[in-house]
């Protein structure tokens, strides 16, 4: 209608398509599968100067002597800077504790720690000249596990640490402060009880009890783009970065104290994030690229190679977890105890929070009234862990996953049955007293999961012979069919969503819609990292679903604009979607009065109708247009910036582990069909079947996507992929592609995924969280499966094909 017309209906051809619940496509897709996507690794700038990290060679040493006269010496070289140069007393950064150095001071405490950093006009000088820097070490005895961390006579990783106090244990302090005797060891970095109930107690009630010890092996993230960043000095004296990270506010709050300037001087930008997983939630060269840019007074671009990326980023927690079940003659859980014993390396990184995530979530989605869990990090001189997907729950699901199994058996009923038995459902208490308040469909996803039609037997065969490509050893040729075994096993796992333990978790929206070209548009603009997971496509449909509007622009992602928080915890579709949605809203409200200002005289609906935004124009529920938005925006703009937060979270208590410590939880369930060649130890992954609850599937074909991305990166740790860390030297045995093997296509099996919707009301348009719980469930489901295939125990990821020869059984423990 015109501005004085009568109303019409709106007719289906009108309505906003692309919005929430729809499979749109990505806007970066097509630039990223032709090549053309610009990454971090692709910026360039003119005067541009190279920079290059020197890190140490030993793992744990003193740092007799820096010579760095022959490097600067060389022609090209800018700069060289160690640690004595760094610009202001504030040395060391962190995610929650400050104990990384900037560059080493006094000692390295793992192999590949940065030493020196350099500025020169070509990459190649200053990696020449890098290497002319000349370190004298003398090397100290090296911490690698929990009894080198704890023993007597141990080194002290920090020897100077005072964040945790000594002595007797006392009651927790207000917040969960640290309270004295919580932490018995200064190796040991951080601890986390959960205690309800009397697992001691209740341990006499059970008729079966099993146990196992199970190792979980150091998992890289092993992202394509490598880190890189190129830091510009500016006029005003700060510095314009433009970085591959996770987090851009975190990164600014680490920064800028170290360079001596105020937040507002240091200016990032994200530029294209070539995959994360957790892995650019730390600090890698931000703050070194910085240095040499103000240093020098001009651009600095770092990019590392495949191999200082192995050393550039944290990594998985390696893990030993002890546990003990029992349950009833008729089934019943009567009690858990469990140690989670997490390597956290030289430094702290996430490694506070990825404990109380293993402890919290160490009894899996089982209903279990008697629970005594012990979750701790160590401080060694081992490579630094840290955040990776799944972040704490990955480790604890393959524990109790297996367990699952063992207690199955033990009682004498079907395995997926006895999950069933025992499945939390809404309305279940975790073992930190924490009520599941929104849907937890666990025995319903194992009920499908288990109904899926499996695949045909034997698929390698066909009239022309053996297709050796579906068979272990594919293309190596190494069977036709001779001693391949079938094996199928099922898991299903628990993982919080979102920031918890009382952190503030909120996101930052600024929205903006206006005319432009004669038709009304809206610029969407928050700090979101998006490292791939498809948020930019979400926050357009999220505009087009409340403002009704099909141009929706997304703006590049700076610190122009309030937090987003971290693209990790599967949280930003709930929080950043959540804050979007929240500014749309707002936006929404003042665009219907300057409506209801310019036109309510027209009709009463103005004033009584409930009106929303559809197909470019303003709609009663009824579906009458009152207005087209051009004509209620001429003139016009309305724009909101507002934060958005999810309800509170709290500590955990420090002694018994109990508080409402996490806001939502998401649950998925696996079953793999392995076919194992027995007597050359080979795995051939045929299908991992997957069942999830995503509460709203916001864009159907990415949720998709991400489930079938997390088991993928379940099955590498199942089958292939671990750091190998040397137990006497703690040096890192395989940085590179070649020796740190991850799954490719060839590897990848059918992923059949049957999404469920059932809505957490707590949530925006009732979602979960969705990319990490399928990475959960997905190893123990393969382990399961190897297990059924071969009859042997296998108590540590990844299998390797020594141990299902039985060539090599110092993996294997002895069976219950």
């Amino acid at each position: 209608m015109g501005t004085t017309g009568t109303p019409t209906d709106i007719t289906q051809g009108s309505r906003t398509r692309g919005g929430v619940g729809e499979s749109t496509l990505r806007p970066d897709g097509i630039l990223k599968v032709t090549g053309e996507f610009a990454y971090a690794s692709d910026m360039w700038h003119e005067d541009m100067l190279w920079g290059q990290i020197l890190r140490s060679t030993v793992a744990h040493a003193e740092i007799v002597s820096i010579d760095t006269s022959e490097a600067l010496a060389q022609p090209g070289v800018y700069a060289v800077l160690t640690y004595d140069d760094l610009p202001t007393d504030v040395r060391h950064y962190g995610l929650e504790i400050q104990d990384t150095p900037v560059l080493a001071h006094g000692k390295v405490r793992h192999h590949g720690e940065p030493v020196a950093i350099v500025a020169a006009d070509h990459p190649e000088t200053a990696r020449r000249a890098a290497a002319k820097i000349k370190v004298e070490y003398r090397e100290l005895p090296v911490v690698t596990d929990e009894s080198s961390a704890i023993a007597p006579d141990a080194p002290l990783i920090h020897e100077s640490r005072t964040d945790l106090p000594q002595g007797p244990p006392t009651s927790s302090g207000p917040g969960g402060t640290p309270i004295k005797g919580h932490v018995p060891h200064p190796n040991i970095l951080h601890r986390q009880p959960i205690i309800r109930g009397d697992a001691e107690e209740a341990a006499g009630r059970a008729d079966f009890i099993v146990r196992g010890e199970y190792t979980f092996g150091m998992q890289d993230q092993a992202f394509l783009g490598p880190e890189s960043g190129l830091a510009v000095p500016a006029e005003d004296g700060g510095v314009d970065l433009y970085i591959a990270t996770q987090w851009l506010h975190s990164d600014l709050r680490q920064i800028a104290p170290v360079l001596g300037l105020p937040e507002d001087k240091v200016r990032m930008t994200l530029s294209g994030v070539g995959g994360a997983f957790g892995g650019r939630e730390d600090l890698s060269m931000q703050i070194h690229a910085c240095l040499l840019a103000l240093r020098t007074g001009k651009p600095v671009k770092i990019v590392y190679n495949r191999f200082e990326s192995f050393f550039g980023h944290v990594h998985r927690h390696p893990a030993k977890l002890f546990y003990e079940h029992g349950a009833t003659k008729d089934g019943k859980l009567t009690h858990l105890k469990a140690r989670i014993v997490l390597d956290g390396g030289a430094y702290a990184s996430a490694s506070p929070a990825v404990v109380g995530n293993a402890a919290s979530l160490g009894a899996g989605p089982y209903v279990v009234d008697d629970v005594d869990i012990e979750a701790l990090a160590l401080y060694t001189n081992n490579p630094p862990c840290g955040a990776m997907r799944g972040f704490g729950a990955v480790q604890a699901c393959f524990a109790y996953e297996a367990q699952m199994d063992k207690l199955a058996d033990k009682v004498g009923m079907d395995r997926v049955e006895f999950r069933r038995l025992n499945a939390m459902e809404q309305g279940s208490l975790m073992p930190t007293g924490q009520p599941v308040d929104s849907p937890a469909p666990v025995a319903e996803l194992l009920r499908r999961v288990k109904a899926m039609p499996l695949p045909p037997e034997r698929q390698w065969e066909s009239s022309e012979g053996a297709d050796v490509r579906q068979l272990p050893g594919g293309l190596s040729n190494t069977t036709h069919g001779e001693g391949v075994v079938r094996g199928v096993g099922y898991a299903v796992g628990i993982k919080n969503v979102g920031f918890s333990e009382g952190f503030d978790d909120y996101s930052t929206a600024r929205v903006r819609m206006e005319v432009a070209g004669g038709e009304p548009v809206v610029t969407v603009h928050t700090a979101m990292a998006e490292v791939g997971q498809g948020g930019v496509t979400v926050h357009a449909q999220i505009a087009r679903t409340e403002l009704g509007v099909t141009q929706v622009t997304i703006q590049p992602a700076d610190t122009q604009v309030g937090s987003a928080g971290s693209t990790s915890a599967s949280r930003q579709t709930y929080v950043t979607g959540g804050a979007v949605k929240n500014a749309c809203e707002l936006v929404r409200e003042q665009v219907l009065e300057i409506g209801r200002r310019k036109f309510g005289t027209y009709h009463p609906a103005w004033a009584t109708a409930e009106l929303r935004l559809e197909g470019g124009k303003v709609v009663t529920d009824g579906g009458e247009v009152l207005a087209g938005l051009t004509d209620v925006l001429e003139g016009e703009c309305v724009e909101v910036e507002e934060e958005w937060r999810h309800r509170p979270t709290e500590p955990f208590d420090l002694r018994t582990g109990q508080g409402f410590g996490h806001v939502q939880y998401s649950f998925a369930a696996h079953r793999a069909v392995v076919e194992v060649d027995t007597e050359l130890g080979l795995v051939k992954v045929i299908e991992l079947a997957c069942a999830q609850d995503v509460g709203k599937a916001l864009n159907p074909l990415s949720v998709v996507g991400q489930i079938q991305g997390g088991t993928i990166q379940g099955l590498g740790v199942a089958v292939m992929e671990e750091i190998l860390v040397d137990p006497k030297t703690a040096k890192v045995r395989n940085p590179s592609f070649t020796d740190y093997l991850i799954p490719t296509i060839l590897d990848t099996p059918t992923i059949p995924v049957d999404v469920l919707e059932l809505a957490d009301h707590h949530a925006p348009y009732g979602l979960r969280g969705v990319g990490e719980a399928p990475t959960l469930s997905s190893t123990p489901a393969v382990l399961a499966a190897i297990r059924d295939a071969t009859g042997l125990e296998l108590n540590r990821t990844p299998v390797r094909p020594e141990h299902l020869t039985e060539t090599e059984t110092c993996w294997t423990s002895p069976k219950n």
